[in-house]
């Protein structure tokens, strides 16, 4: 089945070469190990590797280091004599240095080409962990989806939803009928945390031109898959912002592509970096939906791969689906990582040469313990292994090598300029527009109308003449008013006119407004 990919030699006196099976990549994997010791040059070798097998790579960078990718390596490179060396040690005749098709992308849009969803293409259910909202207001940021469904309202950003909160919140009466309470609380809540989301940066998620996925699944001219980086250096700092897009960007993956059973090897390869983020403090729903897409999307040719710091960091369901194993070292300083060490030995099939958990524990920087799956999906042997050195540049690149790789992508200028069409936010305003001049025009015709009844009174006062029509003696006068009763009289024919009425709305209006 389909090709390997060349992950190392032995390391401690073990001369087994390590291959991770490219007719078993989709099969999921994870990277773990502690802060340095060397989780980033195996997910960049592992980039490079699938590249080079004509395998498309989504991957976030998280610190910077990774966009080295995009420039080759160098025999000036401060490491070099230890890679070559690390390259005969393993057997690697062939290395060589070159750099690798690579696609910049930033949600922020300065470090590579913006990238954006619609609020829509986001649900409720990834909003609400988004925006970390309770049961009760997810249940009203559900009722608005709805509605802006029914009512054929495109919620396509921030304003769209904040409008689509305003008109919830005016017709909360009726849609609590229909769909249940409706607190003001809650709108309020979810409205001050879409004010929190837009501090963060996030409102530059939601737009358009949406993300179209055939773009992270391009081989180039040269039957090299190209990768696509996300520079997540910024968007790091809020770290559920940047979650919860990776797992849409996974969801819609999951949902868009279709089946394609088992291929000799995948049609796009996904690292979820920092992968603890993704379930800290998260509900059980969105766990199960993480698990759902872990064990199905494997059929549609994705292959994703969890880089963490700890394998306890991944829920149990979603590690036993984990078949390609890379482990850098842990450490055991505490009791809890005692029990991480054992628990993610256990995880391995055993090796007669040495005990899975002292090598975890003693490997050294560049070197990991591994398994990969073998003929007909059996996880291999674990073995202590020298990873390969990278082909790539290790580290970061200048800001004019960026600004020419962004230049030459095959997207360049597709995404750049945001477009904003009419959608809920603008049809909610028109609608408003229309009711005002329609009320207008009421109140003015009103006013003609009272106009006409004075006119037609007075005509009627002025025809008669102050006579009675039913005798020829002059009317009778009354009797003079009081000062008093003066003021009343002409107070109340004052309130009884136009302006009057005014008056009454404009009082009740103050009144009443807040409700």
């Amino acid at each position: 089945m389909g090709g390997k990919i060349f992950m190392g030699g032995g390391g401690a006196g073990h001369a087994v070469r390590q291959y991770l099976d490219l007719g078993y990549a989709n099969r999921h994997g994870l990277v773990a190990g502690a802060t340095g010791a060397g989780k980033t040059v195996t997910l960049q070798i592992m980039a490079e590797g699938f590249s080079a097998a004509g395998v498309p790579v989504f991957l976030a960078d998280v610190k910077g280091d990774l966009a080295g990718l995009s420039q080759a390596g160098s025999e000036t490179a401060k490491l070099h004599g230890a890679f070559t060396e690390r390259a005969a040690t393993i057997g690697f005749s062939d290395y060589r240095y070159e750099a690798f098709p690579v696609t910049f992308w930033d949600l922020y849009g300065e470090k590579g080409h913006p990238v954006r969803t619609t609020v829509a293409e986001m649900g409720p259910l990834l909003l609400s962990r988004l925006l970390d909202l309770s049961d009760a207001q997810e249940g009203v940021l559900n009722i608005a989806f709805r509605l802006a469904d029914e009512e054929g309202l495109p919620l396509l950003d921030l304003k769209d939803l904040q409008s689509i909160l305003v008109f919830v919140g005016e017709n909360r009466a009726a849609l609590s009928l229909r769909y249940g309470n409706v607190a003001p609380a809650s709108i309020g809540a979810i409205q001050r945390r879409l004010l929190g989301l837009e501090d963060q940066g996030g409102a530059q998620l939601f737009g358009e031109p949406a993300l179209d996925l055939a773009e992270l699944m391009r081989v180039d001219a040269d039957g090299r898959g190209r990768i696509s980086i996300l520079t997540a250096d910024r968007l790091m700092r809020a770290p559920r912002l940047y979650a919860t897009f990776l797992l849409w960007l996974l969801s819609e993956l999951f949902e868009e592509l279709p089946e394609v059973g088992d291929p000799e090897k995948p049609r796009l390869v996904f690292f979820f970096d920092e992968a603890h983020l993704l379930f800290d403090d998260a509900p059980r729903a969105l766990v199960d939906k993480v698990e759902q897409v872990a064990r199905l999307i494997r059929s549609k040719g994705v292959g994703v791969y969890f880089v963490t710091q700890n394998p306890d960091d991944i829920p149990e369901d979603i590690l036993g689906q984990l078949g390609n194993r890379v482990q850098h070292a842990l450490r055991a300083f505490t009791a809890r990582d005692r029990r991480a060490l054992r628990h993610a030995a256990e995880t391995y099939r055993e090796n007669p040469a040495f005990d899975t958990a002292t090598a975890i524990r003693e490997v050294g920087v560049g070197e990991a313990v591994t398994s990969f799956l073998e003929r007909k999906g059996v996880p291999g042997m674990v073995e202590r292994t020298l990873i390969r050195p990278p082909s790539s540049r290790l580290g970061t690149i200048t800001e004019a090598e960026r600004a020419a790789t962004i230049a030459a992508s095959p997207v360049a200028g597709r995404y750049d300029r945001a477009v904003d069409r009419p959608s809920a936010h603008e049809m909610l305003a028109a609608r408003a527009a229309a009711a005002a001049a329609e009320a207008e025009a009421a109140e003015s015709a009103a006013d003609r109308e009272d106009a006409q009844a004075r006119e037609f009174n007075a005509a009627r006062r002025y025809k008669g003449g102050g006579v009675s029509r039913s005798t020829s003696r002059p009317a009778r006068r009354a009797a003079p008013d009081t000062l008093g009763e003066a003021l009343h009289r002409a107070v109340i024919d004052e309130l009884s006119g136009t302006s009057g009425r005014r008056i009454v709305r404009g009082l009740l209006g103050g009144l009443f407004r807040g409700r």
